[in-house]
């Protein structure tokens, strides 16, 4: 069975971008065109997947027990850890390492007569491989976050987050980049140490672009007592 799961989500992001930029530039057939195809290869994609993953098909909810929908819920979860695991320990650091390796490979070769051009490819490898590196702990922090919900629904706690923050880290509200003073933003000019209170206010989130003030202290997901 060839199902494309992956295809028909990424055209659904794909075209919901496209709808944005439609949008901005005062299109609205077009980004009404684009928003509906996406919504068309996100049902293409729900078939793809039910297929794949019979268990998680509900026929009437009103039919099941509370056990048979804890068992559904439970494995959803079970794969939302499991695919968020995979990017951060797998994913991500292999993007990251191609990155850096293709970097090099297309500097060595560009440097013969289009150096002008190798510093550019240079620059955005460097700043992918960057990225990648951020989106390690944001996929980490996905998976803890699942992890917590998988406790809370088995009945040992409630979900929640540290009442303490994290020393000196803080995360985006919009894309859940967390930023670390002991990496900082090398690429955007925020050398390691630096704390997150010394950033410049100018600086913005290197994932989605959205402005400092939309940081917030970072608090790890915790079970805490029911």
């Amino acid at each position: 069975m060839n199902l494309d799961i992956g295809g028909e989500s990424m055209a659904n992001r794909k075209y919901l971008f496209f709808a944005e930029v439609a949008k901005q530039l005062g299109n609205a057939d077009l980004a009404r065109l684009f928003r509906d195809t996406a919504n068309q290869e996100t049902e293409h994609a729900f078939a793809h997947f039910r297929l794949l993953h019979p268990e998680l098909v509900v026929g009437d909810p009103a039919a099941l027990s509370d056990e048979q929908k804890h068992t559904i819920l439970a494995r959803c979860l079970e794969l939302a850890i499991e695919g968020e695991t995979y990017e951060y320990t797998t994913m991500y650091p292999d993007f990251a390492a191609q990155a850096r390796a293709d970097r090099d490979g297309a500097a060595a070769a560009e440097f013969d007569g289009q150096a002008a051009e190798s510093r550019d490819h240079a620059a955005v490898f460097r700043r992918a491989a960057s990225n990648f590196g951020f989106l390690e702990p944001i996929e980490r922090h996905h998976a803890e976050r699942y992890g917590v919900a998988l406790e809370a629904l088995q009945g040992q706690g409630t979900a929640g987050e540290a009442a303490t923050p994290v020393v000196g880290k803080w995360i985006c509200r919009v894309c859940s980049i967390i930023y670390d003073p002991a990496v900082g933003d090398p690429e955007s000019g925020i050398a390691a140490g630096t704390p997150f209170e010394a950033i410049p206010d100018s600086w913005v989130c290197p994932i989605c672009g959205t402005r400092k003030a939309n940081f917030i202290p970072y608090r790890e997901p915790e079970l805490q007592a029911a």
